[in-house]
């Protein structure tokens, strides 16, 4: 597996594919803007044999901070450490460009997702009641670089 920026080919392997195979709440409209946003960086893991799309993240600084926009694993290819490979590399791009601190929200019923933030340190500094469908809390999770 190797991570690198994602460009307009990655997109294109995944577009068709993007709610059935990753998420349901990232449609293809919504992506494709993501990647035309300069202010955003995204990355793509990718296998190494037949560079199928296995997973992305995307990340956008804000003077000295970093949020994590979002970070998606193929359905099928979950619990194999392409997140963890992901969140790792995401991290070492923030440290590189001297943020201070990453910033996330993750909905309280994504356990998967909060255990791996907290793998790496994020602590829970907020709540957002309701956010998500106007029923599921929002965890609001930093860490400090």
């Amino acid at each position: 597996m190797y991570i690198e920026k994602m460009k307009n080919s990655d997109f294109e392997l995944i577009e068709n594919n993007l709610e059935s195979d990753f998420d349901d709440f990232w449609n293809k409209d919504i992506l494709k803007q993501e990647l035309l946003n300069d202010e955003h960086i995204y990355l793509v893991a990718k296998d190494s044999v037949s560079n199928e799309v296995l997973g992305f993240a995307g990340i956008q600084f804000i003077l000295d901070e970093a949020e994590l926009i979002n970070i998606v694993v193929k359905k099928n290819k979950r619990g194999l450490g392409i997140g963890k490979a992901l969140m790792e590399k995401i991290i070492n791009i923030c440290r590189e460009n001297n943020m201070k601190l990453l910033k996330l929200e993750v909905n309280e019923k994504n356990l998967v997702a909060i255990n791996l933030y907290k793998l790496f340190g994020f602590k829970q500094v907020g709540i957002r009641n309701k956010y998500y469908n106007n029923c599921d809390a929002a965890i609001l999770m930093d860490l400090k670089l």
